[in-house]
C-alpha cells in the first residue's frame, strides 16, 4: 500500500509542466559555442535552459552573458565535479523535471516531447534518449547508447554498446523499454525522485555517479526508461578523454562504490571480491601492454575504495531492496570468451 507521502507525489507529478535543462560546464566555452545554440533552438519552447558553471577559469560566463542572455546562469563556488556540481546547481532550481545535459551534446528537432511524455506515468523516475556518436552519426555512442544495464558483477553495458564495441543504429532500438540506468550525458530525472534518493553522491566526483543514482532510485521501486523515438548526438571525451588514466581510476573506483552501496546482503561481499580479482587481471594486462599509468590508476582506485569503506557501509543502511541486475551471468565472459559483441546476443 502506498504511503501518504508517495500518494501525494503521484497526484502532484502526474503531469509535468515545469522543466529545467541544466548544462554543467567547466572551462567549456568552445563547447558552449558549438552546442548551446541547438539546445536553445530545439528546447526553449518546452523548458527553461540553465548553464551551471563549475567555477570555470576561462571566459565561459562572460561569453554566455554576451551571446545567450536568455540562458540562466548558476555559478558554483567550486569545481565539485559532475555530482556535487549538479547537486549544488539543482538545489537552486524550482522544477518538476530535471534534464542533466552534457555540454558536448547536440540535440535534435523534436527530441523533448517524447521524453516528457514518458513522465505521464507516475512510476517513471528517470529516462534517456538514444545517444549516438557525433563523430560517427550512424553509430551509438559509448556513454549510454540506447539504455544502460548491469551484469551480475556490476559491469555496465548498454543496448548498442558492449565494452568498446558500439553498434550501428539500424532502428533496432527505436522502442521504449525499461532499463537499469540512464546515461548522465542526457539524463531526465523527476526532481522528487532525485532528492528522495539523496541526489548524486559527491564522493564519485565524476563517472558512473548516474549509475549509482539510478540504482538507488530503482531500489525504491521506480522505473527507468530508454526512449527510442528521441535521439541526441554526443561528442564524448569533452571533459575527460577515454585514454586518460584518470578516467580509468574513476570508473574502477566508482563501480566498487556502487556495488557496496546498492547490492543487498552478503552477495555484495562476493561481488566485490570477484571484481577486485578481475581488476587485478586488467591491471596486469595494462602493464603487459606497456601502459603502467593505467595499472597505477587501478591500484589507486582500490586504495581509495578501502579508505572510503566506512562511508559506503553507512550508506548501505539505506538499502530497501536490490533490483540490480539483468539475467546475465557475466558480460566479461560473454564478450571476451563467447565473442558476443551485440546486445541482442
Amino acid at each position: 500500500m502506498l504511503s501518504r507521502k508517495r500518494s501525494l507525489h503521484l497526484i502532484h507529478f502526474y503531469c509535468i509542466v515545469n522543466i529545467a535543462i541544466v548544462i554543467l560546464n567547466w572551462n567549456g566555452q568552445s563547447l558552449l559555442e558549438r552546442f548551446l545554440p541547438t539546445v536553445i533552438k530545439y528546447s526553449e519552447e518546452h523548458a527553461t535552459i540553465y548553464v551551471a558553471d563549475n567555477a570555470s577559469t576561462d571566459n565561459s560566463i562572460a561569453y554566455l552573458e554576451e551571446h545567450f542572455p536568455s540562458v540562466k546562469i548558476i555559478q558554483n563556488e567550486e569545481n565539485g565535479g559532475y555530482a556535487k556540481g549538479y547537486n549544488d546547481a539543482l538545489a537552486s532550481i524550482n522544477a518538476e523535471l530535471f534534464v542533466l545535459l552534457n555540454n558536448d551534446v547536440e540535440v535534435t528537432a523534436g527530441w523533448l516531447p517524447p521524453m516528457i511524455a514518458l513522465f505521464d506515468d507516475p512510476n517513471v523516475a528517470a529516462a534517456q534518449p538514444k545517444i549516438k556518436n557525433l563523430n560517427a552519426p550512424s553509430q551509438f555512442e559509448y556513454a549510454g547508447a540506447a539504455g544502460g544495464y548491469l551484469d551480475q558483477l556490476g559491469y555496465p553495458y548498454c543496448r548498442g554498446r558492449i565494452f568498446d564495441t558500439c553498434e550501428k543504429d539500424n532502428g533496432q532500438y527505436d522502442d521504449t523499454v525499461s532499463i537499469q540506468w540512464a546515461s548522465g550525458a542526457s539524463l531526465f530525472v523527476r526532481a522528487f525522485n532525485f532528492w528522495e534518493a539523496g541526489g548524486l553522491d559527491p564522493l564519485y566526483f565524476a563517472h558512473q555517479e548516474e549509475i549509482d543514482l539510478c540504482w538507488r532510485i530503482r531500489n525504491r521501486g521506480y522505473s527507468i526508461l530508454a526512449c527510442g523515438s528521441s535521439e541526441v548526438y554526443h561528442l564524448g571525451g569533452g571533459t575527460l578523454d577515454m585514454q586518460n588514466p584518470k578516467k580509468t581510476y574513476y570508473n574502477f573506483r566508482n563501480t566498487l562504490f556502487s556495488i557496496v552501496k546498492n547490492v543487498k546482503g552478503i552477495k555484495a561481499l562476493f561481488i566485490v571480491f570477484a571484481r577486485l580479482i578481475l581488476d587485478g587481471v586488467a591491471g596486469i594486462q595494462f602493464f603487459l601492454q606497456g601502459r603502467p599509468k593505467f595499472l597505477m590508476a587501478i591500484l589507486k582506485a582500490h586504495i581509495h575504495f578501502y579508505k572510503n569503506l566506512p562511508y559506503l557501509l553507512e550508506r548501505r543502511l539505506e538499502l530497501r531492496d536490490s533490483k540490480s541486475y539483468a539475467h546475465l551471468v557475466s558480460i566479461v565472459w560473454s564478450y571476451y570468451v563467447l565473442k558476443k559483441k551485440r546486445f541482442k546476443d
